[in-house]
């Protein structure tokens, strides 16, 4: 859940609990003081009976009108009632209909006898006050909390667009993009504090990565002389006539550590190449012929790992570099067949704008998450475990999806373009 719907959702579940709170209670309050005012009307008209029973020596004449109505009622040889108040029904004879009421029971002394004295009073008015200010309260909150969710919908969802834009620039990142953050301007403090943040942050970044890179580059350029150097002296002293077996088979190992060592040169001179972008003499490819061709260049040890192929060759033009488009295809099939099996297979198939290269191989399957990390390769490879990784760096260089699966045997590379 986001954080703008989390907030909204608890400040209206919260506002909505304080008001209907508020509102129970004022509906409670104003239903008290009409009561309270009621009964002190009730106690005025008790008043106004005793007094006249003490100036007259009798009761009143008995009351019915439309809001009022007092009775009388002789105690024989009972204790006077206790006095109280109660809420009633009262019958209007002017409407013709029963109302509610508020009555009020009370005991009067004429003499030596006691009479039981009943006032009612209609509510009606009083519980129809009440009634509206109950609506009213109730409009109010509704709308309340119709402005609220207005208010977080739209004048917060503006507040936190900076925020959504710097998290849109982050999550589009790229160490090998030279595009510079470009911040959303906002009032907002917490936000100014967090792009500032995030503009350091990424400078620091890109300037740690451009050293790295051009240590990488320069280091990998400067051993080219000396590997090379290597190289031809030990082809010189490979053809010397005087050595021994042994010192042969010494000769033979630093010989074939130093082309190992010359393929990684390599391959990191070309990451570096396509990670700057240097590589630019794009062209209109068939894909197709080309990929006919590589299958061609690769018959002799498709026929000495016995292994069987099936293509699938759709038409298939790209905009791309027909040297990195080479280097892609050469690692793609050598490795389809450097981690096969004897007697084993290869798929090729090129449909609907999507290249798969499946190889039949060990029962195994890669880690997908680590599959075209540099220097990742199997205990047994003899690889520089740089081939998937340039791989994947073209890829990314022309927005092209690389993915790897693994479905019953057979190891998968899929290019989407």
């Amino acid at each position: 859940m986001k954080l703008a719907q989390k907030y909204n959702r608890v400040n209206l579940i919260t506002s909505l609990i304080i008001l209907v709170l508020s509102g129970a209670i004022y509906y409670l309050a104003i239903h008290y003081i009409l009561t309270n005012k009621l009964d002190n009307d009730l106690k005025i008209e008790e008043e106004e009976i005793i007094a006249s029973v003490l100036k007259y020596k009798k009761l009143p004449l008995p009351s019915d009108f439309k809001d009022q109505k007092v009775t009388y009622e002789e105690l024989k040889n009972k204790e006077p009632a206790e006095r109280s108040f109660s809420n009633t029904s009262y019958y209007n004879p002017e409407e013709k209909e029963i109302e509610p009421g508020r009555s009020l029971l009370t005991n009067v002394r004429i003499g030596k006898q006691d009479y039981k004295v009943t006032i009612t009073k209609s509510s009606l008015e009083a519980e129809d006050l009440v009634r509206l200010i109950f609506l009213i309260t109730l409009g109010v909150i509704a709308i309340l909390l119709i402005s609220l969710t207005i208010v977080n919908r739209f004048i917060l969802s503006s507040l936190w667009r900076p925020f959504y834009e710097t998290l849109k620039q982050l999550k589009a990142f790229n160490l090998a993009d030279k595009n510079e953050f470009s911040v959303q301007y906002t009032q907002i403090d917490e936000f100014q504090e967090l792009n500032q943040s995030v503009i350091s942050m990424s400078d620091r970044v890109r300037q740690d990565y451009k050293e790295l890179k051009s240590f990488t580059d320069n280091a990998s350029h400067e051993m080219m002389t000396p590997l090379a150097v290597i190289n031809a002296k030990l082809d010189t002293l490979i053809q010397t006539e005087a050595l021994s077996d042994q010192q042969g088979e010494l000769i033979e190992d630093v010989y074939l550590a130093v082309n190992k060592l010359s393929r990684l040169n390599q391959s990191l001179l070309l990451l570096a190449k396509i990670e700057n972008n240097l590589i630019k003499d794009e062209e209109d490819i068939a894909l197709d012929i080309l990929i006919a061709q590589k299958i061609r260049q690769f018959k002799e040890l498709f026929t000495a790992g016995d292994i069987r192929i099936e293509q699938h060759l759709d038409n298939q033009h790209l905009l791309m570099s027909k040297y990195l488009a080479d280097i892609l295809l050469n690692n793609l099939i050598n490795n389809a067949i450097r981690h096969n099996v004897q007697g084993g297979g290869i798929k090729i198939s090129l449909l609907d704008g999507r290249l798969s290269i499946a190889n039949t191989g060990s029962g195994k399957a890669l880690d997908g998450s680590r599959a075209f990390e540099r220097f990742y390769k199997d205990s047994s490879s003899e690889g520089t475990g740089l081939g998937l990784a340039i791989t994947s760096q073209i890829c990314n260089l022309y927005r092209y999806k690389l993915t790897y699966n693994y479905e019953t045997g057979w190891h998968i590379f899929t290019i989407q373009f």
